[in-house]
C-alpha cells in the first residue's frame, strides 16, 4: 500500500524540523504513527522509522555542519546553559524556544554597545584578539604565556610580522592608555619589563618566512633593556636570513642609530627593531629621544653611522619636534641614511605625502618590517634610495 500524501508529509517534517530538540522527533512519531495505521504490516511504519532516523543522523552530523558551520555564533557550552536555564523558566515550551532565544541575545549583544558583554558570554569567538591577549599579558606581568602565545603564531609567520601585527599593536594599545592616564607607573614599569623579556625569549626565532624556511637559524643574543638604557645587539657572525631579504656580509664601518620617538614606549619598541636588524647582520643600537636634543645631539656617539632610523610607535598629524628632530640629524649626520618609521592613523595615503613634503627624510615605512628591509638593502650605499622619500 503507497504512503498518504508523502509531500504533504514531508513539508510537515522538514517545517517540525525548524523547532528545536523534539520537531523532528514529533513528525516521526506522527508518520509513524500513520504508516501503522494504514498498512495491515508492520514493515511500513518500520520502514518510515528508519528513515527519519537516517536522514536526521545525516542531516544533523554531516551535511548541515560542513554547509552552515558555525554560522550562528553561539558556542556549546552557551546552548546547554541557555537549554537548562529556559527550560528551568518556562519548562518543555522553554526548551523548544531556548535556542532561538539565546540567538536573539547573541545578535543584540553583536549590534548594541551596552550589551556587547552577551557577545562575550554567549559567543563562539574569543574574547580577545590577539593583540589584546598580548597586551593583557604584558598588564598582568606574564611573560612566559607572551612568549608561548608567540611561538604559536611564530609557525606561519616571520619574527618581523609577529611584531608588526600583535606586538607593536598591543604597544600602542599601551601608549594611549599610559597618556590618557589608564596605566599606572607600576603598570608601565611591568609592561616594559615583560615586553623586555618577550623579546629576550624571542631571540632564538629566525626573521624567516616559515613556510619557505623551516630550519632555524643560529642567532646572537639581544640582552634586555630597561627604560632609559641604551641597547646594543652582537649578532652571530654567521647569521644568514631569507625572511626579507638577504642583506650583505656585515660591514664594521656600517652601523644603525636608531632614534626613539617621544611616546612613553617608544624606547622599548626600539629594542625591537635593533633586535631585527641584528638578525639581519647590522650593527645597531637605540638611544633616547633626549639623546638627539638640540643640546646633546653634538656629543652624540655617530662613529661609523651610515643609517639613522627614528622610531615613533603613535603619532598625529606633522609635528614640528619631528621636523627639527630630521634637521638635527641631517645636519649631524649629512651622508647618513634616515629612515622614519611611523604608525599613523586614517589616509595612510594623504598622510605619506604631506609628511614627505613636510620632512624630507629618505624612507618612511609603516611597519617594522619595511624599516628592516630599506636598512638591508642599502647596507653599505647610504644613497640606495636616492635621497627621494617613498612609503
Amino acid at each position: 500500500m503507497a504512503y498518504p500524501a508523502p509531500v504533504l508529509w514531508g513539508i510537515l517534517a522538514a517545517l517540525l524540523r525548524l523547532v528545536p530538540y523534539v520537531g523532528i522527533w514529533i513528525s516521526a512519531i506522527l508518520a509513524t504513527a500513520l504508516a501503522a495505521a494504514v498498512s495491515p504490516e508492520w514493515s511500513m511504519a518500520i520502514w518510515s522509522m528508519v528513515l527519519f532516523l537516517t536522514v536526521e543522523l545525516l542531516a544533523g552530523q554531516a551535511v548541515e555542519p560542513l554547509l552552515y558551520g558555525h554560522s550562528t555564533g553561539l558556542s556549546p557550552f552557551s546552548v546547554v546553559v541557555a537549554a537548562i536555564f529556559w527550560s528551568w523558566i518556562w519548562g518543555p515550551i522553554g526548551l523548544i524556544l531556548s535556542t532561538p532565544l539565546t540567538l536573539c541575545l547573541l545578535v543584540l549583544g553583536r549590534h548594541v554597545t551596552r550589551l556587547e558583554f552577551l557577545d562575550v558570554l554567549l559567543g563562539d569567538q574569543p574574547a580577545l584578539t590577539p593583540v589584546e591577549n598580548f597586551y593583557q599579558r604584558a598588564l598582568a606581568g606574564d611573560p612566559d604565556d607572551a612568549v608561548e602565545q608567540a611561538g604559536i603564531l611564530l609557525r606561519d609567520r616571520p619574527l618581523s610580522s609577529y611584531y608588526d601585527e600583535i606586538v607593536l599593536k598591543g604597544l600602542q594599545l599601551a601608549a594611549d592608555d599610559v597618556l590618557r592616564g589608564g596605566v599606572t607607573p607600576v603598570q608601565l614599569a611591568r609592561i616594559e619589563t615583560t615586553v623586555n623579556d618577550l623579546i629576550e625569549g624571542l631571540d632564538g626565532f629566525a626573521d624567516v618566512d616559515p613556510a619557505t624556511d623551516a630550519a632555524a637559524g643560529n642567532w646572537g643574543t639581544l640582552a634586555p633593556a630597561a627604560a632609559g638604557q641604551k641597547v646594543s645587539c652582537q649578532p652571530a657572525p654567521n647569521a644568514s636570513s631569507r625572511g626579507i631579504e638577504a642583506p650583505p656580509v656585515r660591514r664594521a664601518d656600517n652601523q644603525v642609530l636608531c632614534i626613539a620617538g617621544r611616546g612613553p614606549l617608544d624606547e622599548l619598541a626600539s629594542a625591537i627593531l635593533v633586535q631585527l636588524l641584528g638578525k639581519h647582520d647590522l650593527d645597531c643600537r637605540v638611544v633616547n629621544h633626549d639623546a638627539a636634543s638640540r643640546g646633546r645631539i653634538d656629543g652624540l656617539d655617530v662613529t661609523a653611522v651610515t643609517i639613522v632610523c627614528i622610531f615613533y610607535l603613535g603619532i598625529d598629524g606633522i609635528p614640528s619636534h619631528l621636523r627639527y628632530l630630521l634637521r638635527r640629524v641631517r645636519q649631524r649626520l649629512p651622508d647618513a641614511l634616515i629612515v622614519v618609521g611611523l604608525w599613523p592613523a586614517g589616509d595612510t595615503d594623504q598622510w605619506s605625502k604631506d609628511l614627505r613634503s613636510a620632512i624630507g627624510a629618505d624612507h618612511y615605512a609603516t611597519s617594522v618590517r619595511d624599516m628592516v628591509n630599506a636598512c638591508s638593502v642599502s647596507t653599505g650605499t647610504a644613497s640606495a634610495f636616492g635621497r627621494e622619500p617613498k612609503l
